[in-house]
């Protein structure tokens, strides 16, 4: 069916607005750019708040959320039960459904494509095993679920991932079907002086070198190799901040694993940054993006340093580390603390080549969101060429 209207797309995700993870911040750019091209964005959440939320072009059709468990800033819940979302989702016309993961509002598109009879296209983004194994220490568990999430994406009609390295990983649970690539973008800008001079009246920044980590505050996101590494750098007499931006279920267990280290006086958390111009001036600010994960397929956080002109340091070999040119535009260590100690170390000695590193990360790294909505766009008419019409029940 090719359409001769705006495309009417709805975007649904488990995580959006106050609480913007990666997954949260590629929905709300996702939304910002179709609406830039004239399309018709409906995006579907859990509800995360009941405040004022205007301005924006698309549309926020939400249903009651409760906390997860293991990991309560998110929201998850039954979007088919709550009668209001089904009022008004009933009156929201759409050519096909985005699921950027395949939980609650996952299997909300799942059932309206259904019913209204509308392709379904899903996004791999994240290694969902290696949750569930750590909420679960259950490896026949994690493997069940796991099952049910390749089942999900076996009922879609489109399937993408946003790297080589993050299709392999869906590869690799257990999905044989076709993937396309579908790579995020970044919106270009620049920090504002004033943010940056706020930040570092708010933390009492003096010249020392900062390190910065952004994302959440868990260990899978391999912080105790941030730590451990930290430590090594104070006993070396290297003076530096390290700031950890987010939140998350460990952030009481990473400041005590801090103190512990030695590390109290050069840490700084700053809980969840909502704020856009605050976390800019961040990544601004920071000399170095420190993001070891080994659990990250492609990370914005790494693409919005660079925005920043902040050169990162990851794992060789990680799927994070995907986009990095060792010594080009950022730098690549072993998983391993000493090792990243030393890469850090060898990079603060030339500060002025450290902001070179970051002019190339800048240059080679970051693509806009403008160039990849045409791709998007004309993933989605292909999609809709594809499927068999069929009049929607709009319910």
């Amino acid at each position: 069916m090719q359409t001769t209207h705006p495309l009417r797309v709805g975007q649904f995700t488990d995580t959006f607005l106050p609480i913007v993870d990666g997954v949260g911040r590629v929905v709300l750019s996702y939304a910002e750019e179709l609406c830039r091209r004239g399309h018709e964005v409906t995006v579907v959440a859990p509800l995360y708040n009941t405040g004022y939320r205007g301005g924006y072009p698309f549309d926020l059709v939400d249903y009651m959320g409760y906390p997860v468990p293991t990991a309560k800033q998110y929201r998850t819940g039954t979007a088919a039960t709550d009668t209001h979302y089904r009022a008004r989702i009933k009156h929201v016309r759409l050519d096909l459904v985005h699921a950027h993961g395949p939980f609650s509002a996952g299997r909300e598109a799942l059932r309206l494509s259904r019913v209204r009879k509308i392709p379904l296209i899903a996004t791999f983004h994240s290694k969902y095993y290696d949750d569930f194994y750590k909420a679960t220490k259950s490896e026949t568990i994690s493997k069940l679920v796991l099952s049910n999430i390749i089942s999900f994406y076996n009922r879609c009609q489109d399937v993408w991932a946003v790297s080589e390295s993050t299709a392999d990983v869906l590869r690799g649970y257990g999905y044989k079907g076709v993937i396309r690539i579908m790579p995020n973008g970044v919106t270009p800008r620049q920090a504002s002086p004033g943010a940056v001079q706020a930040l570092e009246t708010e933390y009492a920044l003096d010249d020392r070198p900062v390190l910065l980590f952004v994302g959440q505050i868990n260990w899978k996101k391999n912080l105790l190799r941030v730590l451990e590494a930290c430590a090594l750098l104070k006993k070396e007499g290297q003076p530096f901040y390290l700031i950890l931006a987010g939140q998350g279920p460990d952030e009481k267990a990473v400041r005590q694993k801090a103190e512990d280290l030695d590390l109290s006086d050069v840490l700084i958390m700053t809980g969840h940054v909502s704020k856009a111009s605050k976390l800019d001036a961040l990544y601004r600010r920071a000399d170095l993006f420190v993001f070891p994960s080994l659990y990250d397929n492609a990370p914005m956080v790494v693409r919005e340093a660079s925005v920043m002109g902040t050169p990162s340091v990851l794992v060789r070999g990680s799927d994070a580390a995907e986009v990095i040119r060792d010594g080009q535009n950022g730098l690549l260590c072993q998983d391993d603390a000493a090792d990243l100690a030393h890469v850090i170390g060898e990079a603060l000695k030339d500060r002025e080549a450290l902001r070179l590193l970051g002019d190339a990360a800048r240059s080679s790294i970051p693509v806009p969101w403008t160039d990849i909505g045409q791709s998007i766009v004309d993933a989605y008419q292909e999609v809709l060429q594809n499927h068999s019409p069929t009049p929607a029940n709009h319910v």
